[in-house]
C-alpha cells in the first residue's frame, strides 16, 4: 500500500503545523484532539492540522466529516509512530511544530499562553507540563530564555516530544528513528534541544495525556520488555556516539542525559524483570559501554540516591526489594 495524501485545505504559511498521530484510535478521542486545536485563537490561515494515520484498518474520516476542511490527512502502512511524524515534518510548512498524540488533547487556556510566547517572544522552544488534570489553570510568568546547552545542563528532560512547540528552522536533518517502538522522543528530544538558543520553560499544564493501557507499565509481555529494553539501550548508546561530533560546550549538558537515561533503564530493568541475575547482567553490559558506574554527579536528590545504592550488592537489593 502506497502512502496516501488527502488536501482538505489550502494553507501558505501558518504558524503552527499540529501533527497528529492515530493508529486505531477511537473515533472520540480523535474528535476531542482536533476540536482542542480548532478552538484556539490562531485563525484557519495560522494552523495546519496534519492527521497521519499509521494504518489504522478502518480509515478515520468517516467519522471526522465536521474537520475535513481543517485536516490534511495522510495515511501510511503501518510503521509506527516515528515515522508517522517523520511523514508529517515532511510536509509541515508552519514556523512551529506541535506533535499531539490521538487520544490526548491540548488545554485551552494553558497553552493559549505558550501561544503567545510563539507570537512575541522569538522561541525556539517553548516547553509545557503534560497533565492528567482536565483543570485548566495556567501559570502566566514568562520565564528567561536560554540556550539549549544551558537548559540541558540545569533541568530534567520530559521524555514526551509532545511537551514543547519548537521552531520548525531548527529540524535541520533530524528525525526520529524508523523501527524505534520505545525510546524514539528520549533520543530525539536532546538533539532537538542542542539546537535551540532560545528555550522557554513554563509551568503551565497545556497537555492532557491519556494513560496508556498498551504501554510497557501495565505488560507482562517478556518479548515487549525486552524489545524495550533493547531500544532504550540502542538509544542510550546512539547518544553517547553523538559526543565525539558535538561541540565541546555541549557534551556536558548530553552527558548528563546520558547518565539520567542510565538511570532509567537500570530502574526499568529492577522493575520490569525483578531479577538480580538480569541487573547484574545488564550493569556488566553497561560497564563494558563505558556507561557505568554512574557518574559522581549531583544532577537531582533521587539520581544521587540511585547511584548510592546501585553501586553495592545491597542497594541493588533495597531496590529490588522497592520495586516489588
Amino acid at each position: 500500500m502506497q502512502n496516501q495524501q488527502t488536501h482538505t485545505q489550502d494553507i501558505q504559511t501558518p504558524l503552527v503545523s499540529f501533527i497528529v498521530t492515530t493508529y486505531n484510535l477511537p473515533a472520540n478521542y480523535l474528535k476531542e484532539c482536533l476540536e482542542s486545536i480548532t478552538q484556539l485563537s490562531l485563525n484557519p490561515k495560522e494552523r495546519e492540522i496534519i492527521l497521519v494515520d499509521d494504518g489504522s484498518d478502518v480509515c478515520p474520516l468517516n467519522e471526522l466529516q465536521e474537520y475535513l476542511t481543517d485536516i490534511i490527512y495522510l495515511r501510511q502502512p503501518n510503521q509506527g509512530a516515528s515515522v508517522a511524524r517523520n511523514y508529517g515534518m515532511q510536509l509541515a510548512k508552519g514556523k512551529f511544530i506541535q506533535f499531539v498524540d490521538g487520544d490526548d488533547y491540548l488545554i485551552l487556556s494553558a497553552y493559549e499562553h505558550c501561544l503567545d510566547i510563539v507570537r512575541y517572544h522569538q522561541p525556539d522552544i517553548v516547553t509545557f507540563e503534560l497533565s492528567q488534570s482536565k483543570e485548566d489553570e495556567p501559570s502566566y510568568e514568562l520565564p528567561t530564555p536560554v540556550s539549549g546547552t544551558e537548559f540541558m545542563n540545569n533541568n530534567n528532560l520530559h521524555g514526551s516530544a509532545c511537551s514543547y512547540i519548537f521552531r520548525r528552522a531548527i529540524l535541520g536533518s533530524l528525525q526520529f528513528t524508523p523501527g524505534l517502538v520505545y525510546g524514539e522522543d528520549e533520543e530525539f528530544t536532546p538533539q532537538l534541544f542542542l539546537r535551540a538558543e532560545r528555550i522557554f520553560k513554563t509551568q503551565s499544564e497545556a497537555y492532557y495525556y491519556r494513560d496508556n493501557k498498551n504501554s510497557i507499565t501495565h505488560q507482562a509481555d517478556q518479548e515487549k520488555i525486552a524489545l524495550h529494553m533493547d531500544n532504550n539501550l540502542e538509544v542510550i548508546l546512539h547518544l553517547q556516539g553523538l559526543l565525539d561530533i558535538i561541540p565541546v560546550a555541549d557534551r556536558q549538558a548530553l552527558n548528563r542525559r546520558i547518565a539520567q537515561l542510565t538511570m532509567d533503564y537500570l530502574y526499568n530493568n529492577i522493575r520490569l524483570r525483578h531479577s538480580l541475575k538480569s541487573l547484574n547482567h545488564t550493569i556488566k553490559i553497561l560497564r563494558e559501554h563505558g556507561l557505568y558506574p554512574l557518574p559522581n554527579k549531583d544532577y537531582t536528590k533521587k539520581y544521587i540516591m540511585f547511584r548510592k545504592l546501585i553501586s553495592t550488592y545491597l542497594g541493588r537489593l533495597i531496590l529490588l526489594c522497592m520495586t516489588k
